[in-house]
């Protein structure tokens, strides 16, 4: 059983979200859903850039840090959509307790000193994806590979970036069925 930290996506802490916790849950997993945008809830990636540039950067990572914080001492799996993603990334970097980090549809850019030693770290991303294009994958892949994080990438040909949200245009059944197959997998191992 793991402890995981799900961050959503810019759209906000959407039903899918929960229902994603709710798949966790039932494979045995603590899972805790913060809410980084106060109970707003958007449809539209235009909107969610607005909310995340509004709050800004910064102020995300101290929300999601301030939520990790009390449930990071024996160590998180950190995991989240897209922004959320991104997000996650950046405090299982910075957590040396870190038992791992689920990638789901989105990446942050690193430092380059940075050190993940044999963090176990598992992307799932749509191929092509016009947020994560495959030359900035294929940077961060060999950035995280440097900092000697134990990687699997996973990619969905002909699907959109949130293909997981089943309510949105980007689902695809298919696609969903198998990164949850693969990362349920994942998380039963760590």
């Amino acid at each position: 059983m793991a402890r995981i930290l799900l961050l959503h996506s810019m759209y906000g802490l959407r039903p899918a979200v929960h229902q994603a916790a709710d798949r966790l849950r039932a494979a045995g997993h603590e899972v805790h859903v913060p809410d980084l945008y106060d109970g707003r809830v958007v449809d539209t990636p235009e909107a969610g850039i607005a909310i995340k540039e509004e709050i800004g950067r910064e102020e995300l990572l101290r929300r999601a840090i301030a939520a990790a914080a009390p449930l990071s001492a024996d160590g998180l799996v950190y995991a989240g959509f897209s922004l959320g993603a991104a997000v996650a990334q950046n405090l299982a970097l910075g957590d040396e307790r870190s038992r791992g980090l689920l990638l789901m549809h989105g990446t942050s850019d690193m430092a380059e000193d940075v050190s993940a030693d044999d963090l176990p770290v598992q992307l799932h991303v749509a191929d092509p994806d016009f947020y994560e294009p495959a030359d900035w994958l294929n940077a961060w892949y060999l950035r995280m590979r440097r900092a000697r994080a134990d990687v699997e990438v996973f990619r969905y040909p002909g699907v959109g970036h949130l293909f997981t949200d089943p309510d949105l245009p980007d689902h695809a059944a298919v696609a969903a069925e198998r990164a949850w197959a693969v990362a349920l997998d994942f998380l039963a191992d760590l």
